[in-house]
């Protein structure tokens, strides 16, 4: 298990570091929300959130797993949210909330740790509590309540899986680059 003192305080770097994820993902969520209305436009439309929500998780854990404070997750997922909703999504202000909750699920995560593990346990956390938190969500928010438990079943395997290959593996994979860059430090 891989510990790291976490660091105190907030920094000019961090400050700047959090910016620079929030705007990069805020593009790239308001780019990805294509994915999205091309899956919906297909018999996959049930499936669509559930394929792609783990894209537009990235920008907390990525945040989280670079930072390592406490706090990071839901700041990095709000900023990069707010971006997606200044470039015109079609989500508007909704925009907000989702940042909200998809940064609380993953800073729940982390928690679950202490904050003292950065790396793949913190990660599977922050994957799980991202999915659960972000399935609560959409029971109330997308009529998941209207569905069958077969399909809700389906549905929450398919989300775990997204949130896990993109916000989990995937940021992994990006938190070790930016370790050989140096830029951490």
């Amino acid at each position: 298990m891989q510990t790291m003192k976490q660091k105190r305080g907030w920094s000019l770097r961090d400050v700047i570091f959090l910016a620079i994820i929030g705007i990069f993902f805020g593009v790239i969520y308001q780019v990805w929300s294509y994915a999205y209305y091309l899956i919906a436009a297909t018999p996959l439309k049930p499936y669509a959130n559930d394929l792609t929500l783990g894209v537009w998780i990235m920008a907390g854990p990525l945040a989280g797993v670079l930072l390592q404070k406490a706090g990071a997750t839901i700041i990095g997922e709000l900023l990069a949210a707010a971006v997606e909703m200044l470039l015109f999504s079609s989500w508007g202000a909704a925009n907000l909330i989702s940042g909200f909750i998809q940064g609380l699920g993953n800073e729940i995560g982390f928690a679950c740790t202490g904050y003292k593990n950065w790396s793949k346990l913190g990660l599977l956390f922050s994957t799980i509590g991202a999915t659960i938190i972000t399935f609560i969500w959409d029971w109330f928010q997308s009529g998941y309540s209207e569905y069958q438990a077969g399909l809700l079943i389906t549905l929450l395997i398919i989300r775990f899986i997204s949130i896990g290959f993109f916000a989990g593996v995937l940021v992994y994979w990006i938190k070790k680059l930016v370790l050989k860059t140096g830029l951490n430090k």
